[in-house]
C-alpha cells in the first residue's frame, strides 16, 4: 500500500467510524506506530483530522451533530450495557436527571420498574418513553426545543432548573478529555447540561467510547466534576489508566 492510499484509508476510517486509533491500525496494518502517527500528523496539518489521545478524530466531529433518531443506531450494544451500569449507581436517590439524547434515554428505560423515582429531563423523547411508568414521576423541563434531538434549551429551561434540587443528574456529551474537559456542539446546550450539573448533588457522566479523546465546540464541565465516567469496554486500558491518574473513576460497561 503507498503512502497515499495508506492515508486515504485512514481518512476514511476516521470518517467512517468516528475515529483512527494508533494501536489498532498499526497492528492491522503490519506497520510501526509511529509511521500511523507521522500519517495522522500530515492529515492533520491538511485540516483534515485532529489528533487526539491514542489517535485522531475527523474535523466533522468536532462541529457538527447528528439528530437523535442517527445516534439511536450507532453503538447500540455498548450503550445499552453503559445504560444498565448506570442505573446501579441511582442507590438512594429519590430524583434522577436524565439529560437530552440516545444514551440517556436508555438509561431512563433502565430505571428499576418497582422505585418510587422523580425523574426531571430537557428530552420529549425521554418524557414519552417514561411517562406512562407509574412508579415515576416525570417532570419535563420547558424551553425552545431543538429538532435535531427533542430536547429543551435556553432561558426558561436553564431558569427552571435553577429552581430544583436533584440528586443525581445523568449527563452525555459530545466529546471527553481531560485536557478540554466534556464538550458540546450548541452552546445553548452547555448552557442546560452546566445548570443540571450545579443543582445535582451527584453527576455521572455517560457516554460510548468513541466520544473519548474528541474535542467538541463548547465546554460545559470539567471530567472531575463527574463522580464517575460510565463508558464501554472499547476504551482502552491505558487510557482508563491515564484517567484513574488524573483522579477518575471509571467504569467500562
Amino acid at each position: 500500500m503507498y503512502v497515499i492510499e495508506r492515508r486515504q484509508m485512514l481518512l476514511e476510517t476516521a470518517r467512517r467510524v468516528g475515529r483512527v486509533d494508533v494501536a489498532q491500525t498499526s497492528k492491522e496494518l503490519g506497520l510501526a506506530p509511529e509511521t500511523i502517527r507521522r500519517d495522522l500528523k500530515d492529515l492533520e496539518r491538511q485540516g483534515l483530522l485532529r489528533r487526539v489521545y491514542g489517535g485522531a478524530v475527523a474535523v466533522e466531529r468536532l462541529s457538527f451533530e447528528s439528530a437523535l433518531a442517527v445516534r439511536s443506531t450507532r453503538h447500540q450494544a455498548q450503550k445499552s450495557r453503559i445504560a444498565a451500569a448506570a442505573v446501579t449507581y441511582v442507590k438512594s436517590a429519590e430524583s434522577v436527571y436524565i439529560d437530552e439524547g440516545y444514551l440517556p434515554s436508555l438509561v431512563g428505560e433502565h430505571l428499576p420498574p418497582d422505585r418510587p423515582l422523580t425523574v426531571v429531563t430537557p428530552s420529549l423523547a425521554t418524557a414519552k418513553t417514561l411517562v406512562e411508568r407509574p412508579e415515576l414521576t416525570v417532570l419535563i423541563v420547558g424551553g425552545r426545543v431543538r429538532a435535531k434531538t427533542l430536547g429543551a434549551v435556553d432561558l426558561w429551561a436553564v431558569s427552571m432548573l435553577e429552581t430544583l434540587v436533584l440528586d443525581l443528574a445523568f449527563i452525555g456529551a459530545n466529546g471527553i478529555s481531560v485536557e478540554r474537559g466534556v464538550t458540546v456542539p450548541d452552546s445553548a446546550v452547555a448552557a442546560v447540561k452546566a445548570m443540571a450539573m450545579r443543582v445535582s448533588r451527584r453527576r455521572i457522566l455517560i457516554a460510548d467510547s468513541s466520544k473519548y479523546g474528541v474535542d467538541s465546540f463548547v465546554q460545559f464541565a470539567r471530567m472531575k466534576d463527574f463522580e464517575r465516567f460510565i463508558t464501554d469496554d472499547g476504551l482502552p486500558a491505558e487510557q482508563v489508566v491515564h484517567l484513574h491518574e488524573n483522579g477518575i473513576d471509571v467504569t467500562r460497561a
